[in-house]
């Protein structure tokens, strides 16, 4: 080895760092797994609860056994378009293939920009021939915001209303590489009668060569929409609403839209569906996340496809963080109670979480690095004390249990192959969470001081081909 690294007072350095490094991680880590482990127990007791209690005398009910609505009403879809020819055609003709003709009354609006033409093009074509979708043309060039398409598309729905005389009955959230499900609307039309705002499943699709980095969406979709909104909803505390496959009451919207101007989405939003879902329950009204299956077993819910390259995903998170996790502390503050109080800080603990991860991988390294110099003779390092080596022992042991969870929950949905792949792919959410913290984090600051947040057009390049069984 080189002199500088057969200095004692260099091993030294490397040491103290690498020990306080070790502590700050192994600390925040079981503090998180904590946290992880108690919304684990409170999944389990409500599921056990609703066995025990209703599904013992009879199994839960499937989408085709729904009563009819009291009062069935058209249901409004949303579909904020910026550069999606590749995928727009197909999401309409799969609107087409599962809707039409069924029972429930819907007109679907899809917004587009002048000055995107091949994307105006392609919402043409998916609606010619097909009645109940339409084109709606933004004022502006773009791309604004996807708020701001949305708000188009409100003002196109009130001025059918007003040409019809009859109010639509809720309005649903779409994108545009969206593959929806037959049954759907009828899930909404029934369900939206007894809360505000109803939201499903969001099933993510693997793509086709982008096993680690889409792949690892179904990881934390799975988690996300089959145990902590369900715990969420489970404890009175606001359930987020995740921009597609959702439907908000007209009635809410345009009470929304009295109080700012004639607009119900707010524009300098970077994270307007999840603002949204947090202000159905700040109101005092009720959001419920339904898990129903058809009649095939299948759970009803929107597939779509993810980015699948690193420097999309990472865009992609890096808004979310910077929506939910800064500019909405900022925006919605800390209301409600206690359980409120904890899964707003779940929410807002991404970017801090990337520290913790930064600070242990770069322990992993200074550690890598004292081996090196052991082998070589250059160092005897420390032993750990007894405090440390009882955290590093727990936190092994939450951490096996925090893997097998994940991949329990998405073998349910992707299959046991995915499950067991979910494992390596920590690593993988990992470095994009870390890269996307960094870029949140860096926006922020800009914003600090005096930059206007600016919203990233997430790019969709492909179309579920088949959607993964799910239950």
């Amino acid at each position: 080895m080189t002199a500088p690294f057969q200095t004692t007072h260099f091993w030294k350095i490397v040491e103290t760092w690498q020990h306080e490094l070790l502590l700050f991680s192994t600390i925040w880590f079981l503090i998180g797994a904590i946290d992880d482990l108690v919304i684990d127990g409170l999944w389990l007791l409500n599921r056990s609860g609703r066995w025990l209690s209703r599904y013992r005398m009879a199994p839960p009910m499937r989408a085709d056994e729904l009563p009819a609505p009291k009062d069935p009403g058209l249901i409004a879809i949303f579909i904020a378009t910026w550069q999606e020819s590749q995928v727009i055609t197909a999401m309409i003709d799969r609107c087409r293939n599962a809707w039409a003709g069924g029972e429930t009354s819907f007109r679907i609006y899809i917004g587009c920009y002048p000055n995107d033409r091949a994307g105006v093009a392609a919402i043409m074509a998916g609606c010619s021939g097909f009645a109940e979708a339409r084109l709606v043309m933004c004022e502006s060039n773009g791309p604004t915001s996807k708020a701001d398409c949305l708000n188009h598309l409100w003002r196109a729905l009130v001025n059918d209303e007003l040409a019809s005389g009859k109010r639509a009955k809720a309005i649903v959230l779409h994108d545009a590489e969206d593959m929806v499900h037959r049954d759907e609307l009828r899930v909404f039309d029934y369900l939206i009668e007894r809360a505000t705002a109803v939201q499903l499943p969001v099933i993510p699709e693997i793509v086709p060569g982008s096993r680690w980095i889409s792949g690892h969406y179904c990881d934390e979709f799975a988690e996300a929409h089959g145990k902590a909104l369900v715990v969420r909803e489970a404890v009175g505390a606001a359930v987020p609403l995740a921009g597609v496959g959702c439907a908000i009451s007209r009635t809410h919207l345009g009470n929304i839209a009295l109080e700012n101007g004639g607009v119900p989405f707010d524009q300098s939003s970077l994270t307007e569906d999840y603002e949204l879902g947090l202000g159905v329950a700040g109101d005092g009204n009720r959001t419920i996340f339904a898990r129903i299956q058809d009649a095939d077993g299948q759970l009803v819910g929107t597939h779509a496809c993810f980015p699948d390259t690193l420097g999309a995903a990472v865009r992609q998170k890096a808004r979310w963080m910077t929506g939910i996790a800064l500019a909405g502390w900022d925006r919605l503050g800390w209301k409600g109670g206690l359980v409120e109080f904890w899964m707003r800080l779940r929410d807002r603990k991404a970017v801090f979480a990337a520290i913790v991860l930064t600070a242990a991988y770069l322990c992993i390294l200074l550690t890598a690095l004292l081996v090196l110099g052991y082998r070589s003779g250059a160092h005897q390092p420390r032993p750990f004390g007894d405090f440390l080596l009882l955290l590093l022992g727990v936190n092994a042991i939450l951490l096996s249990w925090r893997l097998c969870v994940r991949a329990c929950f998405v073998a349910r949905v992707h299959g046991w192959r995915q499950g067991l792949l979910s494992v390596p792919r920590t690593i993988i959410a990992n470095i994009i969470s870390v890269m996307a913290a960094r870029r949140a984090v860096a926006a922020y600051l800009r914003h600090v001081f005096g930059a206007a947040l600016r919203w990233e057009k997430t790019a969709h390049n492909h179309f579920p081909a088949s959607p993964s069984h799910s239950n």
